[in-house]
């Protein structure tokens, strides 16, 4: 019993970030099949034999949009991997804490000073320990192992970016891969002769229509969650109250993500009047709804 009390069950959870890297490698493969199955295999030899006009209006438009959402798709998945998510600042401790009171170790006490007995701080509203990166982050919403990161209150907006960039990406690839996986199958004499274009193709359209579907429900959900000001960790803990303290209205909450200048939405950056104007993207503090009963 006593070798059973000394085991740490959170050391299996650091393993997990061996699984991340592996899926750093997973998404560049996917991406360089992708690219070769439309820009060097389908699309590219259209535009460079030239020809009728629709033919080369049409290769330069997709391979235009193609390279145009690949850049954006993984411009935003660099800054989720590379921006920390929010760190809880040493020695940090609630405002309305006194120093003669000794803080909580309760994990759940409403508005009441909780402490991280991992990392011997304090806990900021919103905030949460990290069992694989063994850390207190910043209004965390999950540990995502596709980016070996978290995501908290600084890369959620990237976060959403990419899935939605990902996700546009992707439904491009499926479409104007189709017609090349119809002629595969309808059609032998069109088909390439190279075994490993054959692969290469089939390979291509299935994970970009597979991944196509699973993150529209991705982005169904995050959506409905950043309009409401929830993350993930916090859906059961919302479902206890008669309303969300920070549910301030759809368009309020959707700035406290994106920021107040519509013109960076779908830019993963902020403006600086937005770093120094709202409190929620530094993750430490959140305004609150006057009227919520919990």
């Amino acid at each position: 019993m006593e070798c059973l009390r000394r085991v740490n069950p959170f050391r299996a959870c650091a393993g997990l970030r061996v699984l991340g890297y592996l899926m750093l490698a997973l998404v560049a493969a996917i991406v360089a099949a992708s690219y070769y199955a439309v820009v060097v295999y389908a699309w590219g030899p259209l535009l460079l034999r030239g020809g009728n006009g629709g033919t080369v209006a049409a290769a330069a438009f997709v391979l235009a949009a193609f390279h145009l959402l690949l850049i954006m798709m993984l411009w935003c998945y660099f800054m989720v991997v590379f921006t920390n998510p929010g760190a809880v600042p040493e020695n940090w401790r609630h405002a309305a804490e006194g120093d003669v009171n000794p803080p909580s170790t309760s994990e759940e006490q409403g508005h009441a000073p909780r402490y991280c007995s991992r990392c011997q701080n304090g806990k900021p509203p919103r905030c949460h320990h990290c069992s694989i990166c063994d850390r207190c982050v910043l209004k965390m919403d999950h540990h995502c192992v596709w980016v070996v990161n978290c995501v908290g209150a600084r890369n959620y907006k990237y976060f959403l970016l990419f899935l939605v960039y990902t996700f546009l990406e992707t439904v491009l690839d499926t479409l104007v891969l189709l017609p090349s996986f119809i002629i595969f199958f309808h059609d032998g004499s069109r088909r390439p002769s190279s075994a490993g274009d054959i692969a290469i193709l089939f390979l291509a359209f299935v994970l970009n229509l597979a991944f196509a579907l699973s993150l529209l429900c991705f982005i169904c959900m995050h959506t409905s969650l950043a309009a409401s000001n929830t993350t993930s960790i916090e859906v059961y803990e919302r479902k206890k109250t008669c309303s969300w303290e920070y549910d301030l209205g759809w368009r309020k909450n959707l700035e406290q993500v994106f920021g107040t200048n519509k013109l960076l939405w779908f830019l993963p950056m902020y403006c600086t009047e937005d770093l120094q104007n709202i409190p929620t993207i530094q993750g430490l503090e959140f305004p609150t709804r006057s009227d919520a009963v919990l």
